[in-house]
């Protein structure tokens, strides 16, 4: 079975766990209706939902294997919940989100976009 996932941070293309997404088919760049924020937890970030906003990434298709691999590396459902989410073309796809009490005092990404992320400082 198949199913589409939205990507939005180290599984990105190009970041250091797209390797889980190798047999994997990127359907295309997409971006989520409105109602998300995207909050820099410093190696990772956290999507949650929110009154406003937008959250830039990829949509890949996989298999029943992937997506069990994808659970494990977020830790759902204990740590990132795997959630149905609207996009702004109106699909409906699988994504993890944490909730807004995992992601206090850690800033906002304002474009919504991982890359655009500004490097934490560190102690």
């Amino acid at each position: 079975m198949s199913h589409r996932v939205f990507v939005y941070g180290t599984l990105l293309a190009g970041e250091p766990n797209h390797r889980l997404l190798r047999r994997s088919r990127l359907v295309c760049e997409a971006t989520t209706a409105d109602g998300f924020a995207l909050h820099n937890l410093g190696p990772f970030p956290g999507m949650v939902r929110a009154t406003t906003g937008h959250v830039r990434g990829e949509v890949y298709e996989v298999d029943d294997a992937t997506l069990a691999a994808l659970d494990r590396l977020e830790g759902h459902p204990k740590f990132y919940r795997r959630t149905e989410v609207e996009l702004d073309s109106g699909e409906t796809v699988s994504t993890y989100l944490l909730c807004p009490s995992q992601v206090a005092g850690c800033p906002i990404i304002p474009t919504g976009r991982w890359r655009d992320r500004q490097p934490q400082e560190t102690e």
